[in-house]
């Protein structure tokens, strides 16, 4: 028995018409709508795959609509990030499907950082509850959402733990620095080093 402010409910209530079952479908398709393929279509990758690297890097510039690349740090380190990420999928020999869903999940794990303010904590556990619905399951019901077997699903994990969560406080610098305070650090650590050396 739990306990609320007005007395005592029963510890396992769930809303009315629902049922386990229906609670886990549910969450299901919260997963799934995660790491549907909204990044990138079907179509963009199969273009990509016929690239070369800088080919590579020139349509993602586009897909991305990024217009800035010699003046704007941000959108180097982004296109870096997503450029890096397709190259090593290549290397993986994805699917077309395995790559909109890698691509979907670097692409989220961004916005939780950026827009979420998504701690390092935070996000390897998100990523393990993902990589959970996408990776290899006992269930028949979910098996054309197991994107990825085991070998993948770990390859998956060891890459980002490589790129982005190793440089993950470099990524939220990225996002939650204004200009004024890169420069100003800038000027501190300069100064610093004069003084040592005087």
């Amino acid at each position: 028995m739990g306990t609320t402010p007005g007395g005592t409910t029963p510890a396992a209530t769930t809303p009315a018409g629902t049922t386990p079952e229906s609670e886990r479908d549910a969450e299901f398709q919260e997963h799934a709508k995660i790491l549907s393929p909204d990044f990138l279509s079907a179509a963009q990758i199969t273009e990509m795959l016929a690239e070369d690297i800088d080919g590579v890097q020139q349509k993602l510039k586009k897909f991305l609509n990024f217009k800035n690349l010699h003046t704007c740090l941000k959108e180097a380190i982004l296109l870096d990030y997503y450029v890096s990420g397709f190259l090593w999928a290549r290397g993986m020999e994805f699917s077309v499907i395995q790559y909109s869903k890698f691509m979907t999940l670097l692409d989220m794990l961004l916005h939780n950082l950026r827009t979420l303010h998504m701690s390092l904590e935070d996000s390897i556990k998100w990523l393990g509850e993902v990589m959970a619905e996408t990776g290899p399951s006992q269930s028949q019901k979910y098996e054309e959402w197991n994107v990825f077997n085991m070998k993948q699903a770990n390859a998956v994990i060891d890459y980002l733990k490589i790129s982005l969560f190793q440089h993950y406080k470099l990524y939220e610098f990225l996002f939650y620095s204004t200009r004024e305070e890169i420069v100003i650090g800038t000027e501190v650590s300069n100064l610093s080093r004069w003084n040592q050396l005087s």
